[in-house]
């Protein structure tokens, strides 16, 4: 394994994020949207797509500025407005100062996409440091619950959330079990936040991904499991990222008006349940 968080120019092969496929159709002109996460993998193909269909992106990152660096250069030659912010989502008050950072420079925030995580993958229970299990659920549960909470009241009616969730959250692996339980915490957090933006006519879906080639795989799992890594599918191999950006472009756009409290499995077949 490397270190975490990890990076792209660790992907061997490199990770597709639509820049040679996706077209964009403006299902997004005039919006703001704001990524987390979004200097790598999944956040990388949400960003470039979501430029390419007219929004204006700002992404955050946790440190990794070489990739923060090539995803604005993408959105940038997409002609979309972009800016990158570095912060740690396990912090409240970061949180809190990014959406009204997004909101002072931008005037708006259309759509916000809960995608950054943190995960490792551990042999048995006992090896599970307690450290890296405070900081899986800050990150993706503390931080998906901090940011949510301070951009709903600036989201218009119309406006969207979308949550990474994950297969794991249906069907956990023993090895991925702080991993496994945080995104449980999202799948339900996209049920009940649902329920709660409805009163502003806000709507807030999640996506759960299967096996995605992104840095988190080569940085968190052991060497063989990288190896065959997406065998398990129908398909038999990994997706990648370009390949779920079109789910988070369907869920953000008026195309989904009457989608809400819904979780996409883009798994390759894997059955979730």
């Amino acid at each position: 394994m490397v270190p975490v968080p990890g990076h792209e120019k660790q992907m061997s092969p490199p990770a597709d994020h639509g820049e040679e496929s996706y077209v964009g159709a403006d299902r997004l002109k005039g919006m703001v949207a704001l990524i987390t996460g979004g200097d790598s993998g999944i956040g990388r193909a949400i960003a470039l797509a979501y430029a390419r269909e007219g929004a204006s992106v700002v992404f955050t990152y946790l440190e990794e500025e070489n990739d923060a660096e090539e995803t604005v250069r993408m959105v940038k030659e997409s002609g979309a407005k972009v800016s990158s912010i570095a912060m740690d989502q396990r912090d409240e008050k970061a949180c809190q100062d990014l959406i009204k950072q997004v909101v002072d420079e931008y005037g708006r925030l259309d759509i916000l996409v809960n995608n950054a995580a943190f995960q490792m993958s551990y042999d048995d229970l006992e090896s599970i440091p307690t450290e890296e299990f405070d900081r899986a659920f800050r990150t993706n549960v503390y931080g998906t619950f901090f940011l949510t909470r301070a951009a709903l009241p600036h989201l218009p009616a119309g406006g969207s959330i979308i949550n990474s969730a994950s297969i794991q959250s249906f069907d956990a692996s023993g090895g991925l079990a702080p991993y496994a339980a945080t995104k449980a915490a999202i799948a339900s957090f996209t049920l009940s936040f649902a329920r709660l933006a409805a009163k502003k006519g806000v709507r807030v879906n999640a996506v759960a991904p299967g096996p995605v080639w992104t840095p988190l795989i080569p940085s968190t799992l052991p060497e063989e499991k990288v190896k065959n890594f997406g065998e398990n599918t129908i398909l038999g191999r990994p997706a990648q990222p370009a390949e779920l950006a079109p789910v988070y472009v369907f869920l953000a756009s008026k195309d989904a008006s009457y989608v809400s409290g819904e979780i996409y499995g883009v798994t390759g077949g894997r059955m979730q349940i």
